[in-house]
This record gives C-alpha cells, structure tokens and sequence, in this order.
C-alpha cells in the first residue's frame, strides 16, 4: 500500500465506531497510513465535500484521489489491512458484491442513519 488511504464514519453511531476502531487497532500496529476521521467534524465534511447527512447515511473512504462509498469504501479499506484482505477478496467475488451492496444499501445504512437521528432525536 503506498497511497494515503482516507476514513470517514459517523464516530456518534456506537456499532460503526466499534468496528472502525477495530480497522484503526489493526492498521496501527501495521503502521500503516490510513486515517479516520468522525464524519460529525463540519471542517473534515468540508474537506470531503460532502454534506453532513450523507456523511452519517453511509461509509466513506478516499484513496488515490476518488471517494468510495458503502461496500466499495469498505472493499478498498479491507484491502489495505493486511488482515481483512481475505473478506475484500471474498466481498468482490460477483454474486457476493451484489448482495453485500444490497443488503448494505437497503437494509444496514438505512437501519443504521435511522438509529442516528433517533440518537440525535
């Protein structure tokens, strides 16, 4: 991995937390140049050029100067930790792909923004 690679996640959503700060634990002890940043930060929506409800709606990564969102985001990320590659191996696989954006699209974010603005409620 020799390009910078990008995080931004709704830090207020505690299952999306917990599973960057597993990503972050990992690319950490590989030192590797992967940052995060908590999409509820109006300077890094700036940044990113992308609006705070998107940014809570939806996963985000930025590699190589291109914004992924969703199972994409997540495909590049796992492809950088050394050890999620298998699941980005296994995540692209065809008919793998279309349901994991399926099911991430029309049931994960959804559930997951509609606990978000019950929190913020």
């Amino acid at each position: 991995m020799s390009e910078k690679t990008e995080v931004l996640y709704n830090a207020t959503c505690p299952i999306c937390s917990r599973e960057v700060d597993h990503y972050a634990k990992l690319s950490n002890e590989a030192a590797l140049p992967i940052t995060y940043s908590d999409a509820t930060d109006p300077a890094k929506l700036r940044d990113w050029g992308i609006t705070a409800e998107d940014a809570t709606r939806r996963f985000h990564v930025r590699k190589g100067g291109q914004t992924y969102g969703g199972i994409p985001a997540f495909i590049v990320l796992w492809q950088d930790i050394p050890q999620m590659r298998w699941l980005a191996r296994l995540v692209q696989r065809r008919g793998i792909y279309w349901i994991a954006c399926k099911g991430y699209d029309h049931i994960a974010a959804p559930l997951l923004y509609w606990m978000h603005l019950r929190r913020q409620g």
